[in-house]
């Protein structure tokens, strides 16, 4: 199967082997009058894990947004399995939706549910049996390493031990691709280090694709086979973590070494 002809970000980002399972193209989301996403392109491939990093404010949690559909862009399409989400009624979105989820970057579970009912509650709004929910929500925390916590309320629970909750109740209607927002940010490195895994884990057990947003370069680059570098709401750089680390470019440069000197602004 030939590579799918994509225009990533001017070039910038290799395309993937056949069919993309989301496709990004000239994206441009303005947001109070300020271009929030500036032209951005990618594509997500079968079993792909793609990193998105870069400054608070670069735009980030806007793309995945964008995906999901909560925010509608300016121009540009997103194509989910063919479909362009910009375009859907909410009818027709919430039937694309199925095949993602998402880990919100504060987990946004529902406080007043039980781990049960959060991670149940996506189920609910399909109309699943309690049958079919029992057993998914069973399976999901123990994937996500939480069985035995059905009945404890978000309250009871630690920032890492939320973080999972929030994976399973993603996972629950079994989605081809997973969104993360800063799944690992408020975390120490042992926990982080297991929601790493996590992510590796349901690609390679599941074939789960996944779009990570972080600021952790050190660990996204540990697992991601691509990673997209958002700055000032344009993709200044797209490649493997590899080429990344050996970028001359001196903004992907000075955001992953740490540097306090060189061209970003804050």
């Amino acid at each position: 199967m030939q590579a799918a002809q994509t225009n990533d970000s001017a070039g910038l980002c290799p395309p993937v082997s056949g069919e993309p399972l989301i496709d990004v193209q000239d994206l441009v989301c303005v947001i109070d009058q300020r271009p929030v996403l500036d032209g951005i392109s990618f594509s997500l491939g079968q079993r792909e894990i793609f990193g998105v990093m870069g400054l608070s404010g670069a735009g980030k949690s806007t793309l995945l947004r964008c995906i999901m559909g909560l925010i509608r862009p300016q121009s540009g399409y997103i194509l989910v399995n063919g479909q362009d989400v910009t375009k859907l009624n909410e009818e027709d979105l919430n039937a694309v939706r199925l095949r993602m989820g998402m880990s919100f970057q504060y987990s946004a579970l529902f406080d007043s549910l039980s781990v049960y009912e959060n991670v149940a509650f996506g189920l609910r709004r399909r109309h699943a049996s309690e049958d079919v929910i029992r057993e998914k929500v069973a399976h999901y925390l123990e994937v996500v390493g939480m069985s035995g916590s059905d009945h404890l309320m978000p309250a009871e629970l630690s920032g890492g031990m939320r973080k999972r909750v929030s994976i399973a109740r993603a996972l629950s209607t079994d989605p081809e691709v997973v969104l993360y927002d800063e799944p690992t940010s408020g975390l120490d490195p042992v926990l982080a280090a297991t929601i790493d895994s996590l992510i590796v884990k349901l690609r390679d057990a599941f074939g789960v694709s996944s779009i990570v947003v972080t600021h952790d370069v050190e660990h996204l680059f540990m697992y991601a086979d691509r990673v997209m570098m958002l700055y000032q709401g344009k993709a200044v750089q797209c490649d493997t973590p590899q080429k990344l680390q050996a970028s001359p470019h001196p903004v992907v440069k000075q955001f992953i070494t740490g540097s306090v000197e060189g061209p970003i602004v804050v």
